[in-house]
């Protein structure tokens, strides 16, 4: 007996509950609905999702305030859709904790898509246990000391200075996450950093430079254009 992955639907909008939920039941998902934050809130505990879709325009909370909440207990990952589409929103978002972003309208097989790689990111976030255990993460030919503070590719070391190995291993902890320019710019230059990412970024293409074949198209290190950095994970 093959078990479904359960996936709560956290919208007020009938429309679109309904088209999502019967995409989602055709796609062989268990669905479970939640039409305001309370409710939802509420239903994660017994129910655990193995994903939460959350719309933020809820009828009684913000759903930035939801997302905070679960965040504070669960890792659940959560793909938020949205008619907000400014990338402030969306900066927002994934500082809160979500995995994901979708600006609506979207299409059936884009949602579908995003819901494949969010839970095949938390599964391979789940099953690595490689930098607990040993001190290192791996994705196809990229691998992370963090014991000796070294990354190699395809074999071989690949020349980082500090502050590069530091920007990779933070990304490699946060494996298949995006991680905002703000988030890494405070974690490695301190809470008064400053909103320049300049260094970030000057930083960002001198690694994309010694580790991906061709920098144009990466393989380990993308970019969510105006948002963040992540790196690949076994789900990619």
């Amino acid at each position: 007996m093959n078990i479904k992955d359960k996936i709560m639907i956290i919208e007020d909008e009938t429309s679109i509950m309904r088209f999502m939920t019967n995409v989602l039941g055709s796609a062989g998902y268990q669905v479970i609905q939640a039409e305001s934050g309370k409710e939802a809130l509420a239903m994660m505990v017994s129910h655990c999702p193995d994903l939460i879709i959350l719309d933020l325009g809820l009828p009684d909370m913000d759903g930035m305030d939801v997302l905070a909440s679960l965040r504070k207990w669960s890792g659940i990952p959560v793909i938020v859709v949205s008619a907000r589409t400014q990338e402030s929103d969306k900066v927002k978002a994934f500082d809160a904790g979500a995995d994901d972003y979708i600006t609506k309208p979207f299409g059936t097989r884009e949602l579908l898509a995003r819901i494949r790689t969010s839970l095949r990111h938390a599964r391979a976030a789940d099953a690595n246990s490689e930098i607990a255990r040993e001190g290192t993460y791996r994705v196809k030919d990229l691998v992370i000391d963090y014991d000796r503070h070294r990354v190699t590719i395809r074999g071989k070391d690949a020349g980082l200075t500090l502050i590069e190995f530091r920007i990779v291993a933070l990304l490699g902890r946060f494996a298949g996450k995006v991680l905002t320019y703000d988030f890494i710019m405070k974690e490695l230059w301190g809470p008064k950093s400053g909103s320049d990412n300049q260094i970030l970024r000057v930083n960002m293409s001198n690694i994309r430079k010694k580790i991906e074949v061709d920098h144009t198209h990466p393989e380990y290190l993308f970019t969510e254009v105006g948002v963040g950095y992540r790196i690949a994970s076994e789900g990619d």
